[in-house]
């Protein structure tokens, strides 16, 4: 299967080469952490909300090599910034706004990329663990995909925080890590999304959907039928992930959308909930009853209750969709997945024209199954599920068809990048 073929021995042999050389180590000492990357197939912009969501890691991620530094120290390099990373694990990290006490070590870092590195510390201590070692080593993605849409950001993360735990001989289980990551996301850096991208990383399988409640974060593996059982009722007998760039590369805590529609949603719940004579329940949509809604939605003004109906529509889609894999209905989940695209656009309100032209045309793509934005939408890439027979044809239909529409943007992406074919992966691990 290709989705075992990542990382190649290559791959890991470079790493532990690289790493070798950075510390004057043996190769032998050298670990690789594998973080993948994810797609939500459904669920989209409601894990906040403490929605039910769906997701599954890709052949393709987040490689750090690394090994204990024997001190204190951390030191990092990467494959994608310029510059290396170095500080202590016993420096007080402090979150994003409060770091007023500047040191030399921060500002010699470029692009602030060494952020993700100080945010594991900061979660992993302020949860209680005792750090003495530090760690040295490499970091690199795959190709073309930072600031994709893919969580990159909490591959990173994961990344960080499982070689920290690997070189202080710290026991921490997988559903820790996921809270540890969201440390890292929600306080250190300031964004407010939710759980679901590190909980895919941390808890997918291959050829798995996860699917989770994100208010009492339970979960479950959901498996296709083999093949056999349902080749003949007019399924695809295989699928394969396609995704498509973009080009737009804005970060997302630089683009006040993401965070604005959070509050949205909190506000339209509010309402909905302060209506039904509550005025003590945490206001997140997944604590309003459907019928609560169904009674009071008319009294949201326009934009909340545009939220509020992505909500509620997209947690309905979720568990149709998780009903259809399961079946092996292939059809109607890519159906729901391309719903999910039109009321992230519609009542969401997410993404941007270059996005938007690509969403629908994957859906004109021979094979297709189902499209949507993958990440926030408001920059990075579509995902796709297609048949696998058809899915070199569907990767240069879209090629030549968004060259059409955003020569610029497109022109930007290398062509072997542009519409990547993918399968499902496995969750992050140490190796």
């Amino acid at each position: 299967m290709a989705s075992r073929c990542w990382p190649s021995d290559a791959e890991l042999n470079e790493l532990r080469e690289r790493v070798s050389k950075i510390g004057d180590l043996n190769k032998e000492e050298v670990r690789v952490v594998v973080s993948p990357y994810r797609i939500c197939p459904l669920g989209a912009h409601i894990d906040h909300q403490g929605g039910i969501v769906s997701a599954m890691t890709i052949n393709m991620g987040v490689l750090l090599g690394f090994a204990p530094s024997g001190s204190n120290q951390v030191v990092i390099r990467s494959g994608q910034f310029e510059g290396e990373v170095k500080f202590r694990v016993d420096e007080i990290q402090k979150p994003k706004d409060k770091n007023l006490d500047k040191d030399s070590s921060e500002l010699q870092e470029q692009c602030n990329w060494g952020r993700y590195a100080r945010g594991a510390v900061y979660a992993l201590k302020s949860s209680g663990n005792i750090l003495s070692k530090g760690i040295i080593g490499y970091i690199c993605g795959s190709e073309g995909l930072d600031s994709s849409g893919l969580s990159s950001s909490a591959a990173v993360g994961v990344a960080y925080l499982m070689a920290l735990q690997y070189a202080n001989d710290l026991v921490i289980s997988p559903t820790e890590l996921i809270e540890y990551d969201r440390l890292i996301e929600n306080e250190y850096l300031g964004l407010k999304n939710g759980i679901m991208d590190q909980s895919a990383i941390l808890l997918s399988s291959h050829g798995c959907l996860m699917c989770m409640n994100c208010k009492t974060k339970d979960y479950k593996l959901v498996y296709q039928p083999k093949v056999l059982e349902y080749n003949e009722s007019g399924q695809p007998k295989a699928t394969r992930i396609l995704l498509a760039l973009s080009g737009l590369k804005q970060a997302l805590t630089n683009n006040p959308g993401y965070n604005k529609r959070v509050v949205e949603c909190r506000e339209a719940a509010q309402i909905l909930i302060e209506a039904s004579g509550d005025y003590t329940t945490e206001p997140i949509l997944s604590n309003v009853d459907p019928e609560v809604y169904d009674t009071h939605k008319h009294k949201l003004e326009p934009n909340l209750a545009k939220r509020a109906e992505h909500y509620f529509s997209e947690n309905m889609r979720v568990m149709k969709g998780v009903e259809a894999w399961a079946m092996g209905n292939l059809k109607d989940f890519g159906m729901l997945i391309t719903a999910s695209g039109r009321s992230s656009i519609q009542n969401y309100e997410c993404g941007c024209e270059p996005l938007i032209q690509l969403y629908e045309i994957l859906l004109r793509a021979p094979g297709v199954l189902g499209a949507r934005f993958s990440g926030a939408g408001f920059r990075g890439c579509c995902l796709a599920f297609v048949e696998a027979d058809l899915a070199t044809e569907a990767a240069s239909f879209v090629r030549r068809e968004y060259l059409k529409v955003q020569p610029e943007l497109a022109s930007q992406i290398s062509k072997d990048t542009a519409v990547l074919i993918c399968e499902s992966g496995d969750c992050a691990r140490v190796i």
